[in-house]
């Protein structure tokens, strides 16, 4: 994949493609390129369906295939699928993924198994399965999908930045191994992004933590509700990050990393090689009100001493 002109002759195979960055990064490529070939996977197959049908409306050659990223088998057979279809996937972008937010101390471990199952074992198994089929053709293109969290760790956030660092390292990784048969790879980094993001966030600390409005960590549990908000100002729209996408699909020498975020480099820039490591984590943890966490536990101590 070198140039415009030729990317709507290759299959292109988008993950978490129901909604979201996915939904819009199939949109807008069927928009783009016309005759697009897309491999569209998530769990929700109604979903998957409506994206399809946008995407058929512009001549789009699309394969829907509702898949649990957190199962081996499901995922396996994604790709198998997928090859079995067009008889080859040019590029995969794995898009799949959700935030598993709270203190670490309360993450149950199956919520911990969970998240990265889903974030990064999938798209490690997806990739496994695809290689040798791309190293035959010649080549192809890996894209994962980060985050902000993968560069930088936040407090409160833990769990997810675990996912995306360890996510960010398989791409370092594979880049190196890979690129003996033309096969390339690249990260793209959004930050905050006007989707079901949070939503899930909130479903899932929810569902998984115990009372956290009565736990010892009330006050993070808070700043997580408020998180959307604070972040909105800064908020990419999904199309704007699906362009971003397409720029790493088509250039003919990808970068390793591409940023989705306003202020992004900048920002990771000062607080992994700038600022001294006692800074960043004051701003951080004053930005997800653990400091008030610290200064209630050391009060309540003076108290009962």
């Amino acid at each position: 994949m070198t140039n415009t002109s030729d990317i709507s002759e290759q299959v292109i195979l988008i993950t978490g493609a129901s909604a979201g960055i996915g939904a819009g990064l199939a949109e807008t490529l069927a928009t783009q390129f016309k005759g697009m070939r897309l491999v569209l996977a998530a769990r929700n197959r109604e979903k998957l369906e409506k994206v399809a049908n946008n995407c058929r409306q512009t001549g789009a050659e699309v394969l829907i295939l509702p898949t649990d990223m957190a199962d081996t088998a499901q995922v396996r057979a994604l790709a198998t699928k997928a090859i079995e279809h067009f008889g080859y996937v040019s590029a995969v972008v794995n898009n799949a993924g959700y935030g598993q937010m709270g203190p670490i101390e309360l993450i149950p471990p199956e919520a911990a198994k969970h998240q990265f199952a889903v974030n990064f074992h999938g798209p490690l198994t997806l990739i496994q399965a695809l290689i040798p089929m791309m190293r035959d053709r010649g080549g192809g293109r890996i894209i994962n999908i980060s985050s902000l969290g993968g560069r930088m760790a936040f407090p409160v956030v833990g769990m997810y930045s675990c996912s995306k660092f360890a996510l960010e390292a398989l791409s370092d990784i594979l880049r190196m191994e890979l690129k003996a048969f033309n096969i390339k790879v690249s990260v793209v980094i959004p930050g905050p992004v006007k989707t079901e993001f949070f939503d899930a966030v909130n479903q899932k600390v929810e569902r998984d933590i115990t009372s956290p409005q009565k736990s010892l960590y009330r006050i993070a549990f808070e700043t997580i509700k408020g998180l959307e908000e604070q972040t909105e100002i800064l908020g990419w729209s999904s199309q704007r990050v699906a362009k971003v996408i397409i720029r790493a699909l088509v250039a003919q020498n990808p970068l390793p990393r591409y940023m989705a975020a306003t202020g992004g480099e900048i920002l990771i820039f000062l607080m992994t090689k700038i600022l001294p490591t006692w800074l960043t984590d004051f701003i951080w943890k004053r930005f997800y009100k653990i400091d008030r966490l610290e200064k209630e536990w050391k009060q309540s101590k003076i108290l009962t001493n």
